[in-house]
């Protein structure tokens, strides 16, 4: 087994039916810029019932079909906030957490101490979280994951990882292993993926991945790390 192995992230997700919400971070291959996506998934018509919209430089869920929405609790949040040189990417209103967190001068782990999984038996639906810290021309990411420590859901176990970036590394963390009844919830590290330098390739090998029953929303953002410069790329299965 190769522990160091870079894998191609839509060669681990192609023949998965439901991996949930996912996000990758990581640094292009040739070095130039910081890279971040975020997924999202659904099986219930509810869940289904959402796109991507992007307000002021961020990003948000938000119903298609605003007249079909039965519980908008755990399913309408803003999904990417920067504040100051963090970019914060989540699959809740913990963005808002660790945003008003970081705004009072806690540390992105402490931000999370207040949270914990959905309340949404019997899956237990896992919090993940990532930011990126922008300093010196670089960059350094952290990525979170809450979820339930047992199948009744007694209590939150807490997990974070920090990382400094590497050309043509990423990580990506997701909340589910597979579909299942109940689903099964991501289970150690966040895999390492490959982060190519064309935005276009990297959001085709993700959306063309993920299952076309389940798969809802992507947005993908690049950074230039000299410059600052954004690319954006958002898809909606909803349109």
């Amino acid at each position: 087994m190769d522990i160091y192995k870079i894998n191609d992230v839509g060669e681990l997700i192609k023949d998965n039916e439901y991996v949930g919400r996912g996000i990758v971070i990581g640094k292009t291959a040739n070095g130039k810029k910081a890279a971040a996506a975020y997924f999202i998934m659904g099986r219930s018509a509810n869940s289904r019932n959402r796109i991507f919209t992007e307000k002021n430089g961020e990003i948000f869920t938000e119903p298609f079909d605003a007249s079909k929405v039965e519980d908008p609790s755990l399913i309408i949040y803003a999904a990417v906030r920067q504040q100051a040189n963090n970019l914060i990417v989540t699959n809740g209103d913990q963005t808002d957490t660790i945003y008003e967190g970081l705004e009072k001068g806690l540390f992105f782990g402490k931000t999370l101490e207040s949270r914990c999984f959905e309340p949404d038996a019997p899956n237990f639906t896992p919090r993940i979280s990532g930011m990126l810290t922008f300093e010196n021309g670089d960059f350094s990411y952290r990525m979170s994951i809450l979820k339930s420590i047992d199948a009744e859901g007694t209590d939150c176990a807490r997990y974070g990882f920090a990382y400094p970036s590497k050309a043509g590394l990423g990580h990506f963390i997701h909340t589910y292993v597979c579909n299942g009844n109940p689903i099964p919830t991501f289970q150690g590290e966040p895999e390492r993926v490959m982060i190519p330098d064309d935005i276009d390739a990297f959001t085709a090998t993700l959306w063309n991945a993920l299952n076309e029953d389940n798969k809802i929303s992507l947005w993908v953002r690049y950074v230039d790390l000299a410059t600052g410069e954004k690319e954006e790329r958002i898809i909606n299965k909803n349109k």
